[in-house]
Formats: C-alpha cells, sequence, structure tokens
C-alpha cells in the first residue's frame, strides 16, 4: 500500500519538475487556459465563440441595466482582495450573447462619454449633421442586480489529511501536496427589477467550484504554476464567472415559464390583503359586505 502511494506522489512530483523545467513558449491567441466561462463576442444578436453552456432566447425580452453595488462588502474583496474587475463587465457579454436582453449604459463611465458628446453638440464644435439632438436614449425597462453571496478562494488540503493517516516518511510530501491542492467555491445571486413599477420580477441563485492541482509550483520556487498571486487570483475569477452564469442561466429557464405575480382585488400597492388587528387594508374595506 505504501510502495504504491509513494510510487505514485513520485510520478506526481516528477511531472511538477519537468513541467518547471520548461521553456516559455511563443505567444497563443485564444488560449483555452485564460479563458472563463464568459468567453468569445457578441454584436448585436450575434455572437461568435459564445459557451456551449449559456441559455439562450430566441427573441429579446426588454431592454436592461446593470446596478452593481460598489459599496457592499462583497464588491471591496472583489476588486481589493482578488483584483478582478467589476461583475458588470462579464455579465454585459454573457447577457447580450443570450439575446435575452438588451443591455443599455448606465455605468457613471459610459454616461459621462454620453453627457460629454452632447455637450460638445451644444457648444456647436460638431460637425452639421452629428445629430446628437435630444430624445434619442433608450429607456432602461429591467435593472439587473448582480451579488456575490459566497467565495472561498482555497479550502483544499486533501493530500495534507492524507499525510496524517499515512505518516511516516511519506508525510511530509504528502502534506506539501495538501497545500497546493486548492478548491475554489462562489455563489452568486442575480435580481431582475422592473424599473417602472419597482417590482422584483425575478432572482436567481448559482454556483460553481473547481480543484486545482497545479499549485505544486509551489513545492520547486513557484515556477511551475507562474507564481500564487496571479494564479490563484485568475483560477477564482474563473470560477465566479462561473457562479455567475448558473444563476443567469436559472433566471432565463424561469423567465421563459413567467407569469406575473397578481394581489387579488385592489391590484399591486392597493393595501394588500394582509390586515392587522385593530386596522384594514383598502382592499377589506372595498370588500362587499355580506348580506344577513
Amino acid at each position: 500500500m505504501k510502495t504504491n502511494l509513494w510510487a505514485a506522489t513520485a510520478a506526481a512530483l516528477s511531472a511538477a519538475v519537468l513541467l518547471s523545467g520548461c521553456e516559455t513558449t511563443d505567444m497563443q491567441m485564444g488560449s483555452a487556459s485564460a479563458k472563463t466561462m464568459a468567453t468569445g463576442s457578441a454584436a448585436g444578436a450575434a455572437s461568435d465563440n459564445a459557451s456551449g453552456a449559456l441559455e439562450r432566447c430566441p427573441e429579446s425580452l426588454g431592454t436592461v441595466s446593470l446596478i452593481e453595488n460598489q459599496q457592499a462588502g462583497w464588491y471591496t474583496i472583489l476588486r481589493n482582495e482578488y483584483r478582478l474587475p467589476p461583475t458588470s463587465n462579464l455579465l454585459r457579454l454573457l447577457i447580450q450573447q443570450s439575446n435575452c436582453f438588451i443591455v443599455v449604459e448606465r455605468g457613471a463611465a459610459g454616461m459621462n462619454a454620453m453627457s460629454r458628446e452632447r455637450a460638445l453638440a451644444q457648444s456647436g464644435e460638431m460637425r452639421q449633421g452629428s445629430n446628437f439632438g435630444r430624445g434619442q436614449m433608450v429607456a432602461s425597462d429591467y435593472g439587473m442586480s448582480p451579488e456575490i453571496v459566497f467565495a472561498n478562494n482555497n479550502a483544499g488540503g486533501g493530500a495534507a489529511s492524507l499525510a496524517g493517516l499515512v505518516g511516516g516518511r511519506y508525510s511530509g510530501v504528502l502534506g506539501a501536496l495538501g497545500g497546493s491542492v486548492q478548491t475554489k467555491e462562489a455563489s452568486a445571486m442575480l435580481t431582475l427589477i422592473d424599473n417602472r413599477s419597482g417590482v422584483q420580477v425575478a432572482a436567481s441563485e448559482g454556483s460553481a467550484s473547481k480543484t486545482d492541482f497545479g499549485a505544486m509550483g509551489a513545492l520547486f520556487g513557484g515556477t511551475a504554476a507562474g507564481g500564487a498571486g496571479g494564479y490563484t487570483n485568475t483560477a477564482q475569477g474563473k470560477v465566479i464567472s462561473a457562479a455567475f452564469m448558473d444563476a443567469y442561466n436559472q433566471m432565463v429557464r424561469s423567465l421563459r415559464q413567467y407569469q406575473a405575480q397578481t394581489v387579488r382585488g385592489q391590484g399591486l400597492g392597493g393595501g394588500g390583503r394582509l390586515g392587522v388587528d385593530g386596522g384594514a387594508t383598502p382592499q377589506q374595506t372595498s370588500a362587499p359586505r355580506p348580506k344577513k
């Protein structure tokens, strides 16, 4: 048992040593190892090289803008700890590739750019026919709000646990391997709000996990894995993107069967049907009294 285990461990270490000594290859565009679940491109209703796991719609359901709470704790961790870009960048691509919604710009940078162009038009500096008049912006029917509910950058250590069971001269090697086995997990949530009424139309949760064995380069000075910092951040970003795709796919599947919630009587915002002691809702007061 121990002999076979030692032989397997030695083979894994030998492979890691060989990888650590490999020379740098030429630049490769579209490298598969650099891709996330959000890949390819989108232009209008057309998309190219999109993930086969992404749900799609035959026609769009309306316009949508991304609402990212930059004051939330998860957003601070995303940017400062994981060094990842805003989630809105990821979701814009997924949404447009799916053709379920048409994305409209409401971000600070985009709005500033549009305001700048309109200011230039009003100053008279633009050439004739630029057509930056009023009344051309498209309304946002819905607002989509992303949130990272849970993200774990390292829940691994399986080999380290095995080292405690085996013991002896193998425990040091297996313990080192355990430190390089990393399981990354993430859970994300999306909510869809109707901008005219403020009603929440849909909500969904998605999750993803990935176990990496490639961090064994730490055993050899960190060369095989390209360094722990950038490597782990990139891997965590891939897991987060997969969690958001899972959440988006689940939302799309629910929206295909969408039925608006209703409140019998006065309708939405008419007082509701849950009265309190000593009072009555508008629905109760307007209801016909039973005949004696």
